[in-house]
């Protein structure tokens, strides 16, 4: 079933909240509107110049359906698509809301995306591995006990390696992976206090690592429940952490509080939403998790109010 079918579906079986609510056609229907949405999110707190960064502005035609401005501190003239992702795109904003839409609300596959458009692979995979690469690295703050845990994805060279002999992929191999033998690793991170989770990508597992990853917290001291691996047994012995760990090797899966249960719910969200991205390369992995986290931000919210909070979020 295609993402329309899917949409009229919904609505004709009676879906008030999932109907037009969950899928906002009216932003996709004409480029007027999709132009009044960007003006909307992007000026909301009134129009800056991009240069001088002053609020001395004054409406100065348009360009085609977009608003152009002029400063009157240093005299740069820009519209509301300068600057952005969208800028210099022959692509219309209508297509890049729908493509930016129905991949973080739907999880929707680029080949998907591209029958629906009708453009090409190369051109749909450009548009959202561009929304990802705008996308800020999240910042982590830790305050309350904090589990961490590891996960091992699929994803190689693609698209890397047409000038060498064909070589046998090391994605079926057993055990824990490595960035070099193309099975990256995740950390998944749960604050318990403030139930944020962090989804970051990492080319080793090794100690330097984990501290950087729980180096921003607000107390000194700070509990962490992990599993057995090797990794974490270094911050066992210093004072700034008070480790505790459940042994999986042991069928040890939780002991009261100490457990990575949160973590490994979240990362079987993470590998449902890289599953349509099959043959993901590894050096695209780290926008398609940002991507990740932005999606969870969207939860509950209608299909107008979840499309404005991504379009702020590279704006």
């Amino acid at each position: 079933m295609t993402v329309r079918a899917a949409a009229e579906s919904r609505r004709g079986q009676g879906h008030r909240a999932s109907g037009a609510d969950m899928f906002p056609m009216s932003r996709f229907v004409s480029e007027s509107a999709a132009a009044d949405l960007l003006q909307q999110v992007r000026w909301c707190d009134g129009v800056e110049c991009l240069r001088c960064r002053s609020d001395l502005t004054v409406r100065n035609g348009s360009y085609r359906v977009y608003q152009r401005y002029l400063c009157k501190n240093c005299g740069r003239t820009f519209n509301d698509k300068t600057g952005t992702i969208f800028a210099h795109s022959n692509l219309t904003l209508k297509e890049w809301y729908f493509t930016i839409y129905v991949f973080l609300r739907f999880n929707t596959s680029l080949r998907q995306i591209e029958t629906e458009l009708d453009l090409s692979y190369k051109t749909v995979r450009w548009r959202v591995e561009r929304f990802g690469e705008a996308l800020d690295a999240p910042a982590i703050r830790l305050s309350r006990p904090v589990e961490i845990d590891e996960v091992y994805v699929s994803a190689g060279q693609k698209g890397r390696e047409r000038d060498q002999e064909s070589r046998s992929r090391g994605l079926s191999t057993r055990g824990r992976g490595s960035y070099a033998g193309d099975k990256p690793p995740v950390f998944m991170l749960v604050d318990r206090g403030s139930d944020e989770r962090y989804v970051v990508p990492a080319k080793s597992t090794d100690e330097s690592t984990i501290r950087l990853l729980l180096a921003d917290r607000e107390q000194k001291s700070l509990t962490v429940y992990t599993d057995e691996f090797w990794a974490y047994d270094p911050i066992e012995d210093d004072e700034e952490f008070d480790r505790e760990y459940v042994v999986h090797g042991d069928g040890e899966y939780a002991d009261g509080e100490v457990h990575v249960n949160s973590c490994e719910s979240h990362t079987s969200l993470a590998r449902r939403w890289l599953s349509p991205h099959r043959g993901l390369s590894k050096d695209k992995l780290t926008p398609y998790l940002r991507a990740f986290q932005l999606r969870r931000e969207l939860y509950r919210k209608p299909g107008d109010e979840a499309l404005k909070h991504a379009l702020d979020a590279v704006l």
